[in-house]
């Protein structure tokens, strides 16, 4: 009996299968602990792999004591492998039985995010319904944005004035989403420009948004029927530094007192030089941005200021196409359907307190929509 308290003894009921709900190419190995865990001497398990159960095994790598799993994840799909564990007390070992053959293979689907899917479905059914309704109705409602209705109003007033637009992306670059999302407002504010026969002036921080304006503006005065109105030269590349780019654009201000200013895009601590700035010459402004550490002196210093989202909803609340006004109420469908969730389970998780099985039920909701 003494000596086998002192025996070092090997873990048991080694387990080999393919690690579930991934892309394949890992193995996970399970056991029980050692019952020599207990002793101050154990160190941990090593784990060896090998492509046959006679071997020859190869060291894989060191479990410290505690853990009974290990995820291989060098291994080669359907391949098989066979794996034995090593107990380690100081310079004693003892070995598992050889447990195997496990064969990795990449799975269609991770079963741990069946709530993903669930919700995907219902989002795609909401944004499918909605872009068909709208193919039927363009006149389907979408909350009024009043940053974009005032732009006709703008540019009528610079018209009036005898004064030029401006136009500003800020500091944003093409890959960001809010400066595509300018670019749609941008057609809208150029066609306007090029049938009041108004001057639209775009200063730039970066060369290839600058190209994209280009090309937005000479399209949007074509479709306007007035491409001899276009003047490549009024949207120009000023710098590519920031307070260099916030001077030379409160220069234009200051020398072409434009009687409407856009900004629209990324901007950071230049907002509100540019806002006071365009504040100074007397310009209607319309400012609209996702940086929300920048909204309060947009807000504070412009005469419209559009937030985070209704800049993404420009292109669908401007041109009334049927994709984008299903998409933007589809999204905003999903929204109200988790809002109504959320509130759902607050409810039913504070009554739960008082009801038991309330609070089962709420438990069994909060699992549902954790995501592993």
């Amino acid at each position: 009996m003494i000596l086998l308290i002192f025996m070092l003894l090997p873990p048991s009921h080694l387990k080999v299968y393919d690690t579930p709900n991934d892309e394949g190419g890992s193995i996970t190995i399970e056991w029980r602990l050692s019952p020599s865990e207990t002793e101050r001497e154990f160190r941990g398990y090593e784990i060896y792999r090998a492509l046959t159960p006679q071997g020859p095994f190869e060291y894989v790598d060191f479990v410290m004591k505690g853990k009974n799993r290990y995820e291989d994840k060098g291994v080669k799909d359907n391949k098989p492998y066979y794996y034995k564990v090593v107990a380690v007390r100081d310079d004693e070992r003892v070995e598992s039985p050889v447990a195997g053959p496990g064969i990795a293979s990449p799975q269609w689907f991770n079963t741990g995010r069946i709530n993903v899917l669930i919700f995907t479905i219902i989002f795609g059914f909401f944004v499918i319904y909605y872009i068909k309704r709208a193919k039927r109705d363009k006149s389907l409602y979408i909350r009024k944005i009043t940053g974009l209705d005032a732009i006709d109003d703008a540019v009528g007033r610079a018209t009036e004035m005898g004064r030029p637009i401006l136009f500003s992306f800020g500091l944003g670059a093409l890959t960001d989403v809010v400066t595509i999302a300018a670019l749609s407002i941008l057609r809208r504010i150029a066609r306007k420009a090029a049938e009041y026969e108004v001057r639209l002036i775009i200063p730039n921080y970066d060369p290839i948004v600058m190209a994209a304006a280009q090309e937005t503006v000479k399209q949007a005065y074509t479709e306007a029927g007035r491409p001899d109105l276009y003047k490549e030269n009024d949207i120009m590349f000023l710098t590519a530094d920031q307070f260099g780019y916030a001077a030379g654009v409160d220069g234009i201000m200051i020398r072409e007192k434009p009687g409407a200013i856009f900004f629209q895009g990324f901007f950071f601590a230049e907002s509100l030089i540019l806002a006071e700035t365009g504040h100074s010459v007397g310009a209607i402004q319309i400012a609209g941005t996702t940086a929300i550490t920048q909204l309060p002196f947009f807000i504070a210093a412009c005469d419209y200021t559009m937030i985070g989202e209704e800049m993404y909803a420009a292109s669908a609340y401007i041109d009334r196409e049927p994709q984008l006004l299903g998409s933007i109420k589809g999204e905003d469908a999903a929204k109200l359907l988790i809002m109504i969730i959320i509130i759902l389970t607050a409810v039913i998780g504070s009554i739960g307190f008082f009801i038991p099985q309330l609070s089962s039920i709420y438990e069994k909701i909060v699992s549902f929509f954790e995501t592993s």
